[in-house]
């Protein structure tokens, strides 16, 4: 555990220069890329005056106090009640996270109260991860907007990005007057999003836990979770599994159902927290109004632009969800395509029926023949480094990147399809299917699909994790596994790469030293990996 140790720190590290490399790159060109058509209906009102702000103290679940700031339409008086939208903010953000947002959406119309979510910064309690603490806070907000401002109780929304976007979905799931969510960068699954592939997600939880300790008080609960997480204690698996659960919306989802919110949600294909294939599963098993809206980028940088008051498709898009499920505005936004998607390497938006039909058709890789690999050894061959890969790609399309001709195949194996004479719109979810021989009982490979070009260069399109326990030695045992889902373009010319290595740096590896991986492809059970692609329409 040294290698992960060091690791950690290093995240913890670099969490920082992450979040301010975000509002650099917030600037950058790729930004400016054309936003999908608007109806009339969409313009923003002109301003009649003001909106008031106030700062609040709120009373939360069990007595704390939860510092607020509330944002009144200019005008408000006694006659008029006024749609509400609640914003829980994220993750170690201070209260005043969303006053670029709340003041736009004050000013077309909205009570806007924004609080700082229980255990962080000046609210009293303890970070307790979105548990039911949190979910009782926002109805206690609800609450008190509905008797000290001029609140609608019949047009209740929030919304909210990451731990913001988290507490909103499950609070649509037990407090029936929410009618409306917009849940950017959120989760639907916690433990499907930070221990996919039963793999920890090593730098996602330094980050998380480190930001929470500097700038919050984490419950005892929390900490010793982070603290099993980290030492990969597989006694502690099912204890850990049990207390992820019971913080995700996906748990509730018959619950959310029965309510009928209004729920968009809005993530960025490289989300090194919260990957994108949760929320699409979630999408796909919602009954009421819905839209899932996938970007380019990392965690929150697919909106961050928006925090600072700045153009930003995700926000407005979340605007006219609330204008049309609160306020009742015919902008459009229900008959549009309710999946949209920008690619990472056109910056172009694509819209679908759903996500089952993003995806035309299905082109396989044969993972023919056999392959050894040592584990316990670095090929080169990685996902990158947490916040700071995923915005280089968002914002220069610049993704990680190894040379396939000389990853070492004593550490990696690899395999390459014949190049493609007219290229191949990767879109949706890759899925990897092969037999495995361990020479232990247990161990982690990292698999990765890269696009390679004619000098073997490979930019990588995606990857996953995966972690075995349990098997027995020498003997062969099946794996399928999905890739990250994504939205990239291969040039013609090029092939795809199939890579599988059993280190990377943002996950803990439990390799035993001196094992080996055998890959193989028995005639009965042919290994393959199966690219989702579409054809040369841009959806429906």
């Amino acid at each position: 555990m040294t290698s992960s140790r060091t690791t950690l720190r290093a995240a913890i590290g670099t969490v920082s220069a992450a979040v301010l490399a975000g509002a650099v790159l917030a600037g950058a060109p790729a930004s400016a890329a054309p936003a999908p058509a608007r109806t009339a209906a969409t313009a923003r009102p002109a301003a009649t005056g003001s909106p008031t702000l106030r700062f609040v103290d709120i009373t939360g679940a069990g007595g704390i106090t939860l510092k607020a700031n509330v944002f009144t339409p200019a005008g408000a008086d006694g006659g008029r009640r006024y749609p509400l939208v609640v914003l829980p903010t994220s993750w170690a953000m201070p209260q005043v996270e969303y006053l670029a947002q709340a003041r736009r959406l004050a000013e077309a119309g909205y009570v806007v109260v924004g609080y700082n979510s229980r255990g962080f910064w000046q609210s009293g309690g303890q970070i307790e991860t979105a548990g039911p603490q949190d979910v009782a806070d926002a109805s206690k907000v609800v609450d008190w907007a509905l008797a000290h401002t001029p609140a609608d109780p019949h047009k209740v929304g929030m919304a909210g990005v990451s731990y913001g976007a988290g507490i909103s979905l499950l609070a649509a799931a037990s407090d029936k007057r929410i009618k409306a969510v917009a849940a950017l960068s959120g989760w639907a699954d916690l433990i499907g999003s930070i221990y996919s592939g039963r793999t920890p997600h090593l730098q996602a939880a330094a980050v998380l836990g480190g930001a929470g300790a500097l700038t919050g008080r984490p419950s005892p609960e929390l900490q010793q979770v982070l603290k099993d997480f980290l030492s990969a204690d597989m006694s502690k698996e099912k204890d850990m599994i049990a207390w992820g659960r019971k913080r995700s919306p996906a748990t509730y989802l018959d619950r959310i159902n029965a309510n009928g919110a209004a729920i968009l949600l809005g993530n960025a294909w490289g989300d090194s927290l919260f990957p994108p294939d949760q929320y699409a599963a979630f999408f796909e098993k919602l009954k009421g109004p819905k839209r899932l809206e996938f970007r380019p980028g990392d965690h929150a940088t697919a909106e961050g632009l928006g925090l600072l008051g700045l153009p930003n498709d995700t926000w407005n898009d979340s605007k006219r969800w609330l204008d049309h499920y609160l306020k009742g505005v015919d902008n459009g936004i229900d008959r549009e395509p309710p999946v949209l998607l920008k690619s990472r390497s056109t910056g172009a938006y694509e819209g679908y029926k759903s996500w089952r039909d993003v995806p035309s058709a299905h082109r396989r890789i044969a993972l023919d023949g056999t392959r050894r690999v040592h584990t316990g050894i670095d090929s080169g061959a990685d996902g990158g480094l947490i916040f700071l890969s995923s915005m280089l790609d968002q914002f220069f399309r610049l993704p990680p990147m190894a040379s396939i001709p000389l990853l070492p195949r004593s550490a990696a194996a690899v395999w390459q399809s014949a190049p493609y004479p007219t290229g191949q719109r990767v879109r949706g979810t890759t899925r990897l299917h092969t037999t495995v021989t361990s020479t232990a009982s247990s161990g982690t490979a990292i698999a990765y699909l890269y696009d390679v070009g004619p000098l073997g260069l490979g930019k990588l399109v995606t990857h996953a994790p995966f972690t075995f326990h349990d098997k027995t030695p020498d003997r062969p045992f099946g794996v399928d596994l999905d890739l990250f889902a994504t939205a990239y373009d291969v040039p013609a010319g090029h092939r795809l790469a199939v890579v599988v290595d059993t280190v990377d740096p943002l996950y803990i590896a439990q390799n035993p030293a001196g094992a080996r991986l055998t890959f193989s492809s028995p005639a009965d059970d042919p290994s393959y990996v199966s690219v989702p692609v579409r054809d040369q329409d841009h959806g429906s």
